[in-house]
């Protein structure tokens, strides 16, 4: 199979550091999509000394957040057209649930005031759509909640009810909740301490719901029954650094994927989690792990400073190899947090030329935008004065773009364009070509991309291979 670079559709900019980034998997939802926002200030709009991970929560600092509703429409230029902002508590993490619930569409978010929340969407096209708060619950005091994951992303979405929450926090606990489906609200069923430092990420094996995974910042992978929480079902060293991205595959049984501040993505056959199947190199910590919803194949991964990645996994999943790196795309001066695929199947009779849904703008080019912060990338957390700005230079020696510079691609479209939902599959419709979105710290930003498997020869090809090494 031959890859091609992603090609940048729209930047929108999201004023606060975006983390996370999640389209909505449900028929008739598909073209919403959902962006959350950290940002952490001093009290007096100054910058203090860090912890060693930014994320203690005794320290004196304001963490504010935004979640935002955005709706795919066709429009050539302006593709994503805002629907609705919520100030909030700073977000880490948002996931949709893959079923409604007692009829309705819920999404989960992690928050830095160490709870977890339900948002309900209502509304309609003609009404606007919008989120509403539905349930939340705190985890534990003094704590920020840092991940959270559904039970039912498999695909099919079989799932045992009640519908499960897994969550972690930065305590290195780790808590799981049901969502009940008469009167959907969190309960809490159990909690365990699971990491000595910060527990970055849990995720359920989509197959057997009973099992989550969690990884932390001690560097450890660790799986869990939940019926009997108190020891690990196995602990991994593998990772050579902080675990913080889990995915089971929801295609095929028994394989997982995980990613660290080490840099490199592994997979695993969770019937022996002694050594991984694969080990790819990515030139980036991975922060978040997303699998396709049609290519059981193709992995997603978010890289932090080393922008995203696509990659291949079928060799690595079925002879052990190395996973190939389709798409190697850098974005200078961000740390990419969050990534997601889009579950709209694009129609495109001719790959990119006639794609009715997104028409790239040729004169169009990445927003110019300041940059401001000034920690490392393992920290997550950007300092910023009352006013915004932050220091003159970033820790990594990336300069501030000039103030004059002009910012392009990031206002929303005036109006409101036809909602471009593309949950049938109709003539017309191409597997071949994807949509995909990404958010990123210190530019404030949040990227749409549509990326073809096999695309036009005229295609600019845009995609850096990563160095090949040999798989442990």
């Amino acid at each position: 199979m031959t890859g091609a670079g992603a090609r940048m559709v729209q930047a929108v900019d999201t004023e606060l550091t975006a983390d996370s980034v999640e389209w909505c998997p449900l028929d008739g939802r598909r073209h919403l999509l959902a962006c959350g926002t950290y940002q952490l200030r001093k009290p007096d709009g100054g910058l203090g000394a860090q912890s060693q991970s930014g994320l203690d929560p005794d320290e004196p600092q304001i963490r504010l957040g935004r979640l935002y509703l955005y709706s795919l429409n066709d429009n050539s230029t302006q593709p994503l057209v805002e629907v609705q902002r919520k100030d909030t508590s700073a977000i880490l993490d948002m996931k949709w649930c893959h079923v409604p619930v007692a009829g309705q569409v819920l999404l989960g978010m992690a928050n830095a005031s160490g709870s977890i929340e339900l948002f309900h969407l209502v509304g309609s096209e003609e009404s606007r759509f919008k989120l509403q708060p539905l349930s939340s619950l705190a985890l534990e005091e003094n704590c920020l909640a840092l991940s959270l994951d559904w039970s039912t992303g498999k695909t099919g979405r079989a799932s045992s009810r009640p519908w499960k929450i897994i969550s972690s926090d930065s305590r290195g606990q780790l808590h799981l909740l049901a969502v009940s489906e008469e009167e959907p609200r969190l309960q809490k069923v159990v909690s365990w301490q699971a990491h000595h430092f910060e527990a970055w990420i849990a995720a359920f094996n989509y197959w057997q719901t009973e099992i989550v995974y969690s990884g932390g910042d001690d560097g450890l992978l660790k799986g869990w029954d939940t019926r009997a929480p108190g020891e690990p079902l196995f602990t991994s060293e593998r990772h050579s650094m902080g675990v913080c991205s889990i995915q089971s595959s929801p295609h095929r049984e028994h394989v997982l994927a995980t990613g660290s501040y080490d840099e490199h993505v592994l997979l695993w056959d969770t019937r022996n989690m002694t050594q991984p199947c694969a080990d790819t190199p990515v030139q980036g910590g991975v922060w978040r792990l997303r699998w396709h919803p049609l290519h059981q194949h193709l992995l997603l991964a978010a890289c932090m400073h080393g922008g995203f990645k696509i990659l291949d996994c079928q060799k690595a999943m079925e002879e052990g190899q190395e996973a190939t790196v389709l798409v190697s795309q850098a974005l200078p001066n961000s740390l990419v947090y969050g990534a997601d695929w889009s579950w709209l199947p694009v129609h495109s009779p001719q790959p990119i030329r006639s794609w009715s849904c997104l028409q790239s703008d040729p004169g169009s080019r990445p927003a110019d935008v300041k940059v401001a912060g000034g920690l490392p990338a393992h920290s997550f957390e950007r300092i910023v004065n009352d006013d915004g700005e932050g220091p003159a230079k970033l820790q990594s020696g990336v300069e501030p773009l000039p103030e004059n510079r002009s910012k392009t691609g990031i206002e929303l479209a005036a109006k409101a364009a036809k909602p471009c939902d593309r949950d049938t599959h109709v003539e017309g419709v191409s597997s071949d070509v994807s949509l995909l979105a990404t958010c990123s710290f210190y530019d404030h930003a949040l990227h749409l991309w549509k990326w073809g498997m096999t695309w036009a020869e005229d295609h600019e090809d845009h995609s850096q291979k990563s160095p090949k090494s040999v798989a442990s």
